[in-house]
């Protein structure tokens, strides 16, 4: 179910690459929210912090629906057939996180408490933040981080100055 949600989250990602109105690269950022809340909810030993992490892209969510609807209030949507070439492609993306699960080993670091004294013992609780399965909730947020940078560059244009102007 993991590799399902994860490669949903890559396609999602692709797909939102291709979109040009804004709002339908909200929904994809929504679901993308959802996506991850839901994948570090399961993976964490409680639903809080999926839950306020939840919270918190909504809000910011929120902020950016007022701010595009306020922008492209009647723009049409047109649908792209780029959209479905991607999720043809779905069941390929899912066979090669298999295959990456499969020849890249998770845990480097697994038997490295039996060698080192106790005195880099805190040095070894963050390593833990990069094995198995934490390691998947920090390369989603970076990827997420990643993907809101590129959101962020494409609304904001410096050669088209700001939304308001003053006179």
């Amino acid at each position: 179910m993991l590799w399902i949600m994860i490669s949903t989250l890559l396609a999602l990602s692709i797909m939102f690459t291709f979109m040009n109105h804004p709002l339908s690269m909200g929904v994809i950022l929504l679901f993308q929210t959802i996506i991850i809340c839901l994948i570090s909810g399961s993976m964490a030993p409680s639903f809080w912090f999926s839950y306020i992490l939840l919270l918190i892209y909504l809000g910011g969510m929120l902020v950016l629906f007022m701010y595009v609807t306020s922008i492209a209030s009647n723009e049409l949507f047109l649908y792209s057939n780029k959209n479905l070439l991607i999720f043809f492609i779905f069941p390929f993306m899912l066979m090669m996180l298999n295959i990456i699960n499969i020849l890249v080993p998770m845990n480097l670091y697994e038997n490295l408490e039996n060698y080192l004294p106790m005195s880099s013992w805190p040095n070894i609780y963050l390593l833990k933040m990069y094995n198995h399965p934490i390691n998947i909730i920090t390369i989603m947020i970076a990827s997420y981080l990643f993907l809101v940078l590129i959101a962020v560059v494409k609304i904001i244009s410096i050669y088209k100055g700001p939304i308001r102007q003053f006179n």
